[in-house]
């Protein structure tokens, strides 16, 4: 089978810091795996290579069999707004656009027309408990609603992989255990592969896999075994 996401000796640095040293890293299509290491570790980094916004300086991504490294900006660029989802620790929502318009932007930028996108968005705000927060912009939400729409926004176009980068970091306990019950059930009923860095074991728990990154290189690589 065709690994979804691989990471085939990657380097990259930052000036004279490495920050991957030469790692390797297969994701199978539809697994959930959790990337962990201490603060500077390389783990984000990694995600970046893996989702194309960093191109590595040796080594070689690939997705689908297809090579990153060899695509274009503007490829790689269709590829996230196509393919990928992202959903990152503070929402980053767009403060002037609704929370339906906030969800539909990666419709809108797929060429989707404003009223079937807008529409399309409105469908999650019942499957994710949002209902009625359609029409509020970011600074009128609670935290935990906020991440609920930049879930909806990672998950509307069925990403065939999701990216999230700590999406509970900057939630209590008990919001971002309703936020992963939300986000791995959904991706599993979509068959969509989930790359999901955290630093929080808890969060963690919810994969099938743990990666460990440190001093840029993957150390072990284990399945999560459910208590």
């Amino acid at each position: 089978m065709t690994a979804a996401l691989a990471a085939h000796r990657v380097e990259l640095s930052f000036g004279a810091t490495p920050a991957l040293r030469g790692v390797d890293l297969s994701v199978a299509p539809g697994e959930v795996v959790a990337v962990m290491g201490p603060s500077g570790s390389g783990k984000s980094t990694l995600l970046h290579c893996l989702a194309g916004i960093l191109v590595p300086d040796a080594g070689e991504i690939t997705c689908d069999g297809v090579r990153l490294n060899d695509l274009s900006e503007n490829d790689r660029s269709e590829l996230r707004r196509d393919r990928f989802g992202f959903v990152f620790q503070f929402g980053q929502l767009v403060p002037e656009l609704t929370a339906a318009e906030n969800v539909a932007l990666p419709l809108l930028l797929g060429g989707v027309r404003r009223d079937a996108a807008i529409r399309q968005a409105r469908e999650w705000f019942g499957r994710l408990g949002i209902d009625g927060l359609d029409n509020r912009r970011s600074g009128e939400l609670s935290g935990g609603q906020a991440q609920r729409v930049a879930l909806a926004r990672g998950l509307v176009n069925s990403p065939k992989v999701l990216f999230a980068d700590e999406p509970t970091g900057a939630l209590d306990s008990l919001t971002g255990e309703q936020v992963m019950d939300l986000l791995v059930a959904t991706a599993r009923e979509q068959g969509t592969t989930v790359v999901l860095v955290t630093h929080d074991a808890r969060v963690a728990a919810y994969a099938d896999r743990k990666v460990m990154v440190r001093d840029g290189r993957v150390t072990t690589s284990a399945e999560v075994v459910a208590p």
